[in-house]
C-alpha cells in the first residue's frame, strides 16, 4: 500500500519538479509584464482619444 504523501529517499527526484516550477514562474512573470505593458499602452491611447472629454469632466467636478 502506497502512503498518501510520498517523500522519496533520493532527493534528486525533486530536480525535475523544481525546474518545471522555475520555468512556469518565469513564464508567468513574462506574461504579467506583457499584460502590464499593453495595459499602459491602452491607457495612453484612451487618454489621448478622450482628452477633451476628460478635461471637461474634471472641470465640472471642480466647480
Amino acid at each position: 500500500m502506497m502512503p498518501f504523501l510520498y517523500f522519496p529517499e533520493d532527493k534528486t527526484e525533486y530536480i525535475p519538479a523544481v525546474i518545471t516550477l522555475i520555468i512556469f514562474m518565469i513564464a508567468a512573470s513574462v506574461v504579467m509584464y506583457l499584460l502590464y505593458k499593453r495595459s499602459k499602452k491602452e491607457e495612453k491611447a484612451f487618454n489621448e482619444s478622450y482628452k477633451e472629454t476628460l478635461t471637461e469632466q474634471q472641470g465640472n467636478k471642480e466647480n
